[in-house]
Protein backbone atom coordinates (compact mmCIF):
# COMPACT_ATOMS: atom_id res chain seq x y z
CA UNK A 1 0.00 0.00 0.00
CA UNK A 2 0.77 3.63 -0.43
CA UNK A 3 2.76 5.23 2.32
CA UNK A 4 0.79 6.47 5.35
CA UNK A 5 0.43 9.80 7.30
CA UNK A 6 -0.70 9.28 10.70
CA UNK A 7 -0.97 6.56 13.05
CA UNK A 8 -5.19 6.42 12.82
CA UNK A 9 -4.97 5.25 9.19
CA UNK A 10 -1.96 2.82 9.90
CA UNK A 11 -3.63 1.03 12.79
CA UNK A 12 -7.01 0.59 10.48
CA UNK A 13 -4.86 -0.49 7.46
CA UNK A 14 -2.44 -3.00 9.98
CA UNK A 15 -5.82 -4.94 10.88
CA UNK A 16 -7.35 -5.52 7.15
CA UNK A 17 -4.00 -6.57 6.67
CA UNK A 18 -3.74 -8.97 9.38
CA UNK A 19 -6.85 -10.25 9.38
CA UNK A 20 -6.86 -11.05 5.54
CA UNK A 21 -3.17 -12.94 5.94
CA UNK A 22 -4.48 -14.61 8.97
CA UNK A 23 -7.31 -15.74 6.59
CA UNK A 24 -5.12 -16.83 3.33
CA UNK A 25 -2.92 -18.71 5.97
CA UNK A 26 -5.99 -20.63 7.10
CA UNK A 27 -5.87 -19.51 10.88
CA UNK A 28 -8.00 -16.94 11.15
CA UNK A 29 -10.32 -18.02 14.20
CA UNK A 30 -7.48 -19.80 16.16
CA UNK A 31 -5.07 -16.59 16.02
CA UNK A 32 -7.30 -13.49 16.05
CA UNK A 33 -7.91 -13.19 19.68
CA UNK A 34 -4.04 -12.70 20.11
CA UNK A 35 -4.01 -9.79 17.10
CA UNK A 36 -4.26 -6.83 19.45
CA UNK A 37 -1.48 -8.25 21.73
CA UNK A 38 0.72 -8.91 18.48
CA UNK A 39 -0.33 -5.12 16.88
CA UNK A 40 0.43 -3.76 20.68
CA UNK A 41 3.44 -6.13 22.23
CA UNK A 42 4.09 -3.99 25.09
CA UNK A 43 7.18 -2.22 23.58
CA UNK A 44 5.10 0.86 22.18
CA UNK A 45 4.11 4.04 24.02
CA UNK A 46 0.87 4.09 24.42
CA UNK A 47 -1.25 6.69 22.93
CA UNK A 48 -3.85 6.88 25.80
CA UNK A 49 -3.50 5.88 29.52
CA UNK A 50 -2.55 2.68 28.96
CA UNK A 51 -1.91 -0.29 26.89
CA UNK A 52 -4.86 -2.07 27.99
CA UNK A 53 -7.15 0.79 27.02
CA UNK A 54 -5.11 0.64 23.03
CA UNK A 55 -5.73 -3.02 23.31
CA UNK A 56 -9.61 -2.51 23.72
CA UNK A 57 -9.39 -0.19 20.82
CA UNK A 58 -7.72 -2.73 18.58
CA UNK A 59 -10.32 -5.00 19.16
CA UNK A 60 -13.11 -3.12 18.36
CA UNK A 61 -11.21 -1.97 15.09
CA UNK A 62 -11.38 -5.87 14.34
CA UNK A 63 -14.86 -5.90 14.86
CA UNK A 64 -15.35 -3.08 12.36
CA UNK A 65 -12.86 -5.25 10.32
CA UNK A 66 -14.74 -7.98 10.51
CA UNK A 67 -17.75 -6.45 9.84
CA UNK A 68 -19.76 -5.91 12.71
CA UNK A 69 -21.21 -3.41 14.22
CA UNK A 70 -19.39 -2.28 17.36
CA UNK A 71 -22.56 -1.21 18.74
CA UNK A 72 -23.56 -4.37 19.31
CA UNK A 73 -20.66 -5.67 20.86
CA UNK A 74 -21.20 -7.33 24.45
CA UNK A 75 -17.49 -7.02 25.13
CA UNK A 76 -17.54 -10.19 26.45
CA UNK A 77 -17.58 -12.68 23.75
CA UNK A 78 -14.48 -12.95 22.12
CA UNK A 79 -13.15 -12.67 18.80
CA UNK A 80 -12.83 -15.88 17.63
CA UNK A 81 -16.59 -16.05 17.87
CA UNK A 82 -17.12 -12.93 15.92
CA UNK A 83 -14.50 -14.62 13.10
CA UNK A 84 -16.65 -17.80 13.14
CA UNK A 85 -19.70 -15.82 12.29
CA UNK A 86 -17.87 -13.69 9.77
CA UNK A 87 -16.83 -16.90 7.63
CA UNK A 88 -20.73 -18.50 8.11
CA UNK A 89 -22.17 -14.65 6.94
CA UNK A 90 -24.39 -14.98 4.08
CA UNK A 91 -25.01 -11.28 3.20
CA UNK A 92 -23.36 -8.33 4.28
CA UNK A 93 -26.45 -5.93 6.22
CA UNK A 94 -26.98 -2.27 6.75
CA UNK A 95 -25.73 0.25 8.15
CA UNK A 96 -22.07 0.74 6.75
CA UNK A 97 -20.43 2.68 9.33
CA UNK A 98 -20.05 2.11 12.82
CA UNK A 99 -18.68 4.34 16.25
CA UNK A 100 -16.37 2.90 17.98
CA UNK A 101 -17.02 4.71 21.25
CA UNK A 102 -13.80 3.48 23.36
CA UNK A 103 -11.82 5.24 20.66
CA UNK A 104 -13.73 8.87 20.60
CA UNK A 105 -11.90 11.73 22.23
CA UNK A 106 -15.22 13.01 23.39
CA UNK A 107 -13.87 16.76 22.25
CA UNK A 108 -15.21 19.33 23.25
CA UNK A 109 -18.07 20.62 21.42
CA UNK A 110 -17.27 23.28 18.63
CA UNK A 111 -16.63 27.08 19.81
CA UNK A 112 -14.93 30.04 19.44
CA UNK A 113 -11.59 30.83 21.75
CA UNK A 114 -9.60 33.63 22.30
CA UNK A 115 -6.26 32.90 22.45
CA UNK A 116 -3.06 34.16 24.11
CA UNK A 117 -2.47 36.33 20.74
CA UNK A 118 -5.16 39.01 22.25
CA UNK A 119 -3.44 42.16 23.03
CA UNK A 120 -6.89 43.70 24.43
CA UNK A 121 -6.85 46.04 21.72
CA UNK A 122 -8.50 49.70 22.26
CA UNK A 123 -10.03 49.07 18.55
CA UNK A 124 -11.93 46.52 20.74
CA UNK A 125 -13.34 45.23 17.07
CA UNK A 126 -14.03 41.45 18.00
CA UNK A 127 -16.50 43.36 20.90
CA UNK A 128 -17.98 45.89 18.87
CA UNK A 129 -18.61 43.54 15.68
CA UNK A 130 -20.34 40.69 18.21
CA UNK A 131 -23.93 41.34 17.09
CA UNK A 132 -25.10 39.37 20.27
CA UNK A 133 -22.86 41.02 22.68
CA UNK A 134 -21.13 37.65 23.80
CA UNK A 135 -17.78 39.45 24.13
CA UNK A 136 -16.53 40.74 27.06
CA UNK A 137 -12.99 42.78 27.01
CA UNK A 138 -13.46 45.15 29.75
CA UNK A 139 -9.98 43.36 32.20
CA UNK A 140 -7.80 42.06 30.45
CA UNK A 141 -7.70 39.75 27.35
CA UNK A 142 -11.56 39.57 25.82
CA UNK A 143 -13.70 36.66 26.75
CA UNK A 144 -16.43 34.68 24.99
CA UNK A 145 -19.83 34.05 27.21
CA UNK A 146 -21.08 30.72 25.50
CA UNK A 147 -24.61 31.29 26.39
CA UNK A 148 -24.48 34.27 24.52
CA UNK A 149 -22.47 33.13 21.37
CA UNK A 150 -24.33 31.78 18.66
CA UNK A 151 -20.89 31.16 16.66
CA UNK A 152 -21.43 34.10 13.58
CA UNK A 153 -17.72 34.16 13.51
CA UNK A 154 -17.69 38.21 13.04
CA UNK A 155 -15.13 38.45 16.16
CA UNK A 156 -12.64 36.04 14.39
CA UNK A 157 -12.97 38.08 11.24
CA UNK A 158 -12.58 41.13 12.94
CA UNK A 159 -9.72 40.44 15.31
CA UNK A 160 -6.40 42.27 13.68
CA UNK A 161 -4.24 40.23 15.38
CA UNK A 162 -5.93 36.96 14.43
CA UNK A 163 -6.32 36.22 18.18
CA UNK A 164 -9.52 34.35 17.83
CA UNK A 165 -9.93 30.65 16.50
CA UNK A 166 -13.06 28.20 15.36
CA UNK A 167 -12.34 24.71 17.45
CA UNK A 168 -14.27 22.38 16.12
CA UNK A 169 -15.08 18.86 16.31
CA UNK A 170 -13.41 16.81 13.05
CA UNK A 171 -16.09 14.41 12.39
CA UNK A 172 -18.79 16.44 12.80
CA UNK A 173 -17.76 19.32 10.99
CA UNK A 174 -16.89 16.92 8.07
CA UNK A 175 -20.65 15.17 7.79
CA UNK A 176 -22.27 17.38 5.13
CA UNK A 177 -25.93 15.91 6.68
CA UNK A 178 -25.39 16.64 10.38
CA UNK A 179 -25.91 12.78 11.25
CA UNK A 180 -22.62 12.74 13.45
CA UNK A 181 -23.31 14.17 16.57
CA UNK A 182 -22.09 13.52 20.86
CA UNK A 183 -24.61 11.37 22.93
CA UNK A 184 -25.49 11.56 26.62
CA UNK A 185 -21.55 10.14 27.83
CA UNK A 186 -20.27 12.64 25.26
CA UNK A 187 -18.88 10.20 22.91
CA UNK A 188 -19.84 10.42 19.07
CA UNK A 189 -22.86 8.75 17.49
CA UNK A 190 -24.15 8.39 14.41
CA UNK A 191 -28.25 9.06 13.40
CA UNK A 192 -28.74 6.78 10.59
CA UNK A 193 -32.01 8.10 9.95
CA UNK A 194 -29.87 11.35 8.66
CA UNK A 195 -26.61 9.17 7.32
CA UNK A 196 -26.06 9.53 3.85
CA UNK A 197 -22.88 6.55 4.24
CA UNK A 198 -20.27 9.03 2.79
CA UNK A 199 -17.54 7.90 5.02
CA UNK A 200 -16.11 11.33 5.94
CA UNK A 201 -16.44 11.06 9.36
CA UNK A 202 -14.20 8.33 9.02
CA UNK A 203 -11.70 10.20 7.09
CA UNK A 204 -11.65 13.34 9.25
CA UNK A 205 -11.56 11.79 12.84
CA UNK A 206 -8.08 11.83 13.91
CA UNK A 207 -8.24 9.34 16.69
CA UNK A 208 -10.26 6.31 14.50
CA UNK A 209 -13.08 6.72 16.34
CA UNK A 210 -15.15 5.87 13.24
CA UNK A 211 -15.16 2.87 10.61
CA UNK A 212 -16.94 1.37 7.91
CA UNK A 213 -17.96 -2.20 8.76
CA UNK A 214 -15.55 -4.07 6.26
CA UNK A 215 -16.54 -6.82 3.78
CA UNK A 216 -12.70 -8.02 3.13
CA UNK A 217 -13.62 -11.59 4.75
CA UNK A 218 -17.15 -11.89 2.26
CA UNK A 219 -14.84 -11.75 -0.31
CA UNK A 220 -11.97 -13.48 0.81
CA UNK A 221 -14.32 -16.73 1.42
CA UNK A 222 -15.90 -16.28 -2.07
CA UNK A 223 -12.47 -16.07 -3.77
CA UNK A 224 -11.81 -19.79 -1.98
CA UNK A 225 -15.38 -21.21 -3.23
CA UNK A 226 -15.41 -23.02 -7.02
CA UNK A 227 -17.44 -19.46 -8.00
CA UNK A 228 -16.38 -17.37 -10.71
CA UNK A 229 -15.92 -13.68 -8.81
CA UNK A 230 -15.54 -10.84 -11.15
CA UNK A 231 -14.28 -7.35 -9.68
CA UNK A 232 -15.52 -4.55 -11.45
CA UNK A 233 -13.05 -1.76 -10.93
CA UNK A 234 -13.89 1.76 -10.45
CA UNK A 235 -11.79 4.52 -12.95
CA UNK A 236 -10.32 5.85 -10.09
CA UNK A 237 -7.83 2.74 -9.45
CA UNK A 238 -5.63 5.27 -11.72
CA UNK A 239 -3.04 6.10 -9.77
CA UNK A 240 -3.52 4.59 -6.35
CA UNK A 241 -1.23 1.68 -6.73
CA UNK A 242 2.60 1.84 -7.26
CA UNK A 243 2.57 0.68 -11.47
CA UNK A 244 0.13 0.51 -13.92
CA UNK A 245 -3.66 0.09 -14.07
CA UNK A 246 -2.78 -2.81 -16.52
CA UNK A 247 -0.43 -4.26 -13.49
CA UNK A 248 -3.39 -3.95 -10.84
CA UNK A 249 -5.65 -6.05 -13.28
CA UNK A 250 -3.33 -8.79 -13.09
CA UNK A 251 -2.85 -8.30 -9.59
CA UNK A 252 -6.48 -8.56 -8.62
CA UNK A 253 -6.16 -12.07 -10.98
CA UNK A 254 -3.29 -13.35 -8.96
CA UNK A 255 -5.91 -12.83 -5.91
CA UNK A 256 -8.13 -15.13 -7.53
CA UNK A 257 -10.74 -13.16 -9.39
CA UNK A 258 -11.54 -14.77 -12.38
CA UNK A 259 -12.68 -11.77 -14.55
CA UNK A 260 -11.86 -8.39 -13.83
CA UNK A 261 -14.69 -5.17 -15.51
CA UNK A 262 -13.84 -1.94 -16.04
CA UNK A 263 -17.18 0.52 -14.38
CA UNK A 264 -16.41 2.76 -16.91
CA UNK A 265 -18.25 0.50 -19.39
CA UNK A 266 -20.97 0.50 -17.43
CA UNK A 267 -20.65 4.57 -17.26
CA UNK A 268 -20.69 4.57 -20.57
CA UNK A 269 -24.07 2.79 -20.28
CA UNK A 270 -24.95 5.89 -17.88
CA UNK A 271 -23.89 8.26 -19.90
CA UNK A 272 -26.22 7.40 -22.96
CA UNK A 273 -29.39 6.32 -20.69
CA UNK A 274 -28.92 9.73 -19.08
CA UNK A 275 -28.28 11.97 -22.43
CA UNK A 276 -31.42 10.45 -23.52
CA UNK A 277 -33.12 11.27 -20.54
CA UNK A 278 -31.84 14.77 -20.13
CA UNK A 279 -33.16 15.23 -24.01
CA UNK A 280 -36.75 14.13 -23.17
CA UNK A 281 -36.97 15.89 -20.13
CA UNK A 282 -35.75 19.38 -21.84
CA UNK A 283 -37.79 18.67 -24.49
CA UNK A 284 -41.13 18.37 -22.54
CA UNK A 285 -40.58 21.39 -20.14
CA UNK A 286 -38.65 20.56 -17.16
CA UNK A 287 -36.24 22.96 -15.44
CA UNK A 288 -33.43 20.95 -15.13
CA UNK A 289 -32.17 17.29 -14.37
CA UNK A 290 -28.77 16.27 -11.75
CA UNK A 291 -27.40 13.36 -12.03
CA UNK A 292 -27.96 10.25 -10.48
CA UNK A 293 -24.48 8.03 -10.00
CA UNK A 294 -23.34 9.34 -6.90
CA UNK A 295 -25.22 7.35 -3.59
CA UNK A 296 -23.89 9.68 -1.35
CA UNK A 297 -26.29 12.58 -3.40
CA UNK A 298 -29.12 9.94 -3.76
CA UNK A 299 -29.25 9.58 -0.33
CA UNK A 300 -28.75 13.37 0.58
CA UNK A 301 -31.73 14.12 -1.38
CA UNK A 302 -33.97 10.98 -0.46
CA UNK A 303 -33.02 12.22 3.63
CA UNK A 304 -32.44 15.70 3.01
CA UNK A 305 -34.02 17.56 0.18
CA UNK A 306 -37.02 14.85 -0.96
CA UNK A 307 -38.63 17.92 -2.82
CA UNK A 308 -35.57 17.66 -4.95
CA UNK A 309 -36.31 14.11 -5.95
CA UNK A 310 -38.55 14.05 -9.04
CA UNK A 311 -35.26 16.31 -11.32
CA UNK A 312 -32.89 13.65 -10.36
CA UNK A 313 -32.15 11.15 -13.42
CA UNK A 314 -33.90 7.80 -13.29
CA UNK A 315 -30.86 6.30 -14.81
CA UNK A 316 -28.91 3.70 -12.80
CA UNK A 317 -25.56 3.93 -11.70
CA UNK A 318 -22.05 2.70 -14.18
CA UNK A 319 -21.67 0.06 -10.60
CA UNK A 320 -25.48 -1.54 -11.42
CA UNK A 321 -24.95 -1.60 -15.24
CA UNK A 322 -21.87 -2.99 -15.37
CA UNK A 323 -23.19 -5.92 -13.01
CA UNK A 324 -26.21 -6.31 -15.06
CA UNK A 325 -23.87 -6.74 -17.85
CA UNK A 326 -21.62 -9.62 -15.80
CA UNK A 327 -24.52 -11.04 -14.73
CA UNK A 328 -25.92 -11.17 -18.38
CA UNK A 329 -22.88 -12.76 -19.66
CA UNK A 330 -23.32 -15.46 -16.12
CA UNK A 331 -26.08 -15.11 -13.63
CA UNK A 332 -24.42 -17.09 -11.57
CA UNK A 333 -21.03 -14.48 -11.52
CA UNK A 334 -20.29 -13.64 -7.82
CA UNK A 335 -19.98 -9.53 -8.64
CA UNK A 336 -17.39 -6.94 -5.97
CA UNK A 337 -17.49 -3.83 -7.02
CA UNK A 338 -13.64 -2.21 -6.11
CA UNK A 339 -13.76 1.74 -5.81
CA UNK A 340 -12.99 4.26 -3.69
CA UNK A 341 -16.62 4.98 -1.88
CA UNK A 342 -17.81 3.94 0.95
CA UNK A 343 -21.16 5.12 0.45
CA UNK A 344 -21.35 2.48 -2.70
CA UNK A 345 -20.91 -0.13 -0.07
CA UNK A 346 -24.99 1.21 1.21
CA UNK A 347 -25.72 1.19 -2.17
CA UNK A 348 -24.65 -2.76 -2.88
CA UNK A 349 -26.20 -3.86 0.02
CA UNK A 350 -29.75 -2.47 -2.07
CA UNK A 351 -28.65 -3.97 -5.14
CA UNK A 352 -29.75 -7.37 -5.68
CA UNK A 353 -26.97 -7.63 -8.45
CA UNK A 354 -24.00 -6.40 -6.46
CA UNK A 355 -22.39 -9.00 -4.43
CA UNK A 356 -20.00 -7.34 -2.36
CA UNK A 357 -18.16 -3.80 -2.47
CA UNK A 358 -13.85 -3.23 -1.35
CA UNK A 359 -12.63 -0.08 -1.18
CA UNK A 360 -9.31 0.45 -2.82
CA UNK A 361 -7.99 0.69 0.89
CA UNK A 362 -9.20 -2.92 1.32
CA UNK A 363 -7.95 -4.03 -2.01
CA UNK A 364 -4.36 -3.00 -0.66
CA UNK A 365 -4.62 -4.59 2.38
CA UNK A 366 -5.13 -7.69 0.20
CA UNK A 367 -2.19 -7.17 -2.26
CA UNK A 368 -0.13 -6.92 1.16
CA UNK A 369 -1.07 -9.78 2.59
CA UNK A 370 -1.21 -11.93 -0.66
CA UNK A 371 2.66 -10.55 -1.37
CA UNK A 372 1.32 -9.33 -4.50
CA UNK A 373 3.47 -6.57 -5.83
CA UNK A 374 1.41 -4.53 -8.45
CA UNK A 375 4.46 -2.80 -9.49
CA UNK A 376 5.98 -6.47 -10.36
CA UNK A 377 2.85 -7.91 -12.09
CA UNK A 378 2.63 -8.39 -15.96
CA UNK A 379 0.50 -5.80 -17.80
CA UNK A 380 -2.39 -7.56 -18.50
CA UNK A 381 -6.11 -6.05 -19.95
CA UNK A 382 -9.41 -5.88 -19.09
CA UNK A 383 -12.57 -7.51 -20.08
CA UNK A 384 -14.12 -4.60 -21.48
CA UNK A 385 -12.67 -1.51 -23.33
CA UNK A 386 -14.79 1.95 -22.67
CA UNK A 387 -14.65 5.63 -23.25
CA UNK A 388 -12.72 8.39 -22.37
CA UNK A 389 -15.51 10.14 -21.07
CA UNK A 390 -16.61 6.95 -19.01
CA UNK A 391 -13.04 6.83 -17.77
CA UNK A 392 -13.06 10.51 -16.50
CA UNK A 393 -16.32 10.17 -14.29
CA UNK A 394 -13.82 9.62 -11.75
CA UNK A 395 -13.20 13.28 -11.26
CA UNK A 396 -15.69 16.38 -10.48
CA UNK A 397 -16.99 17.62 -13.96
CA UNK A 398 -16.50 14.14 -15.47
CA UNK A 399 -20.29 13.32 -15.53
CA UNK A 400 -21.55 16.70 -17.22
CA UNK A 401 -18.88 16.80 -19.31
CA UNK A 402 -19.55 12.73 -20.46
CA UNK A 403 -23.38 14.03 -20.63
CA UNK A 404 -22.84 16.64 -22.99
CA UNK A 405 -20.47 14.71 -25.27
CA UNK A 406 -23.46 12.59 -25.27
CA UNK A 407 -26.04 14.92 -26.34
CA UNK A 408 -24.15 16.61 -29.11
CA UNK A 409 -25.90 19.92 -29.20
CA UNK A 410 -29.49 17.79 -29.98
CA UNK A 411 -30.78 20.84 -26.82
CA UNK A 412 -29.74 23.45 -24.33
CA UNK A 413 -27.34 22.15 -21.95
CA UNK A 414 -25.90 24.64 -19.81
CA UNK A 415 -24.02 22.39 -16.96
CA UNK A 416 -22.92 22.97 -13.30
CA UNK A 417 -20.97 20.78 -10.68
CA UNK A 418 -21.49 20.91 -7.45
CA UNK A 419 -17.79 19.61 -5.88
CA UNK A 420 -18.65 18.61 -2.45
CA UNK A 421 -21.84 18.30 -0.54
CA UNK A 422 -21.73 20.65 2.38
CA UNK A 423 -24.48 21.89 5.15
CA UNK A 424 -24.61 24.69 3.01
CA UNK A 425 -24.98 23.01 -0.56
CA UNK A 426 -27.89 21.14 1.12
CA UNK A 427 -29.57 24.13 2.44
CA UNK A 428 -28.84 25.18 -1.57
CA UNK A 429 -30.25 22.19 -2.77
CA UNK A 430 -33.77 23.62 -1.21
CA UNK A 431 -34.00 26.45 -3.49
CA UNK A 432 -33.33 24.08 -7.00
CA UNK A 433 -37.14 23.59 -7.20
CA UNK A 434 -38.23 27.09 -6.16
CA UNK A 435 -36.70 27.80 -9.48
CA UNK A 436 -33.18 29.08 -8.38
CA UNK A 437 -31.52 26.11 -10.00
CA UNK A 438 -28.21 27.11 -11.67
CA UNK A 439 -28.01 25.26 -14.85
CA UNK A 440 -30.20 22.75 -16.46
CA UNK A 441 -27.95 19.81 -15.95
CA UNK A 442 -26.50 19.91 -12.55
CA UNK A 443 -23.67 17.45 -11.47
CA UNK A 444 -23.64 16.08 -7.95
CA UNK A 445 -20.60 14.71 -6.19
CA UNK A 446 -20.36 14.17 -2.67
CA UNK A 447 -16.71 14.32 -2.02
CA UNK A 448 -14.75 17.37 -3.14
CA UNK A 449 -13.00 16.46 -6.24
CA UNK A 450 -14.77 13.52 -7.17
CA UNK A 451 -14.86 9.61 -6.62
CA UNK A 452 -10.94 10.32 -6.42
CA UNK A 453 -11.41 12.00 -3.12
CA UNK A 454 -13.96 9.01 -1.80
CA UNK A 455 -13.13 7.65 1.88
CA UNK A 456 -11.84 4.50 0.54
CA UNK A 457 -9.11 5.53 -1.12
CA UNK A 458 -4.89 5.38 -1.05
CA UNK A 459 -3.66 7.95 -3.01
CA UNK A 460 -3.85 11.71 -3.45
CA UNK A 461 -6.32 13.06 -4.75
CA UNK A 462 -4.70 15.45 -6.74
CA UNK A 463 -1.92 13.17 -7.91
CA UNK A 464 -4.97 10.70 -8.68
CA UNK A 465 -6.69 13.56 -10.86
CA UNK A 466 -3.60 13.36 -13.18
CA UNK A 467 -3.06 9.58 -12.99
CA UNK A 468 -7.07 9.19 -14.56
CA UNK A 469 -6.89 11.78 -16.72
CA UNK A 470 -4.00 10.16 -17.88
CA UNK A 471 -6.10 7.17 -18.18
CA UNK A 472 -8.94 8.37 -19.82
CA UNK A 473 -6.68 9.56 -22.79
CA UNK A 474 -5.85 6.03 -23.83
CA UNK A 475 -9.31 6.04 -24.93
CA UNK A 476 -11.43 6.97 -27.68
CA UNK A 477 -14.61 9.45 -27.20
CA UNK A 478 -17.96 8.50 -27.13
CA UNK A 479 -20.33 8.39 -29.81
CA UNK A 480 -23.12 10.94 -29.10
CA UNK A 481 -26.59 10.18 -29.21
CA UNK A 482 -27.95 9.77 -32.81
CA UNK A 483 -30.34 12.67 -34.46
CA UNK A 484 -33.62 11.60 -35.08
CA UNK A 485 -34.66 10.21 -38.41
CA UNK A 486 -36.78 13.17 -40.05
CA UNK A 487 -40.21 11.77 -41.65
Amino acid sequence: MVEIRDNATHFRREILVRLARAFLQNKLVETVDRLPVEVLNGDETPYRCCIYKERAILRTRCLAALGFRVEDDDEVTPLSEYARRALDRDKPTSPVMTVLDIACNECVPGRYVVTELCQSCLARACAVNCPFGAIDISHGPAKIDPEKCKSCGRCKEACPYQAIMRCIVPCEEACPVGAIHKGKNGRAEIDFDKCVSCGRCMRACPFGAVMERSQIIDVLKTLRTDKKVVAMVAPAIAGQFPGTVEQVVSALRKLGFSNVIEVAVGADITTRNEAKEFIERMERGDAFMTTSCCPGYIETVRRHVPELSKFVSDTATPMHYTAELAKQRDPDWVTVFVGPCVAKRYEGINDPLIDYVLTFEELGALFVAGDIEVANCEQAKFDEFPSLEGRGFAITGGVAAAVKAAVNGRVELNPVCINGIKPAVVRLFKTYPKGKAPGNLIEMMTCEGGCIAGAGVLGNPKQAAKQVTKFSEQAEHIEPIPMPEKE
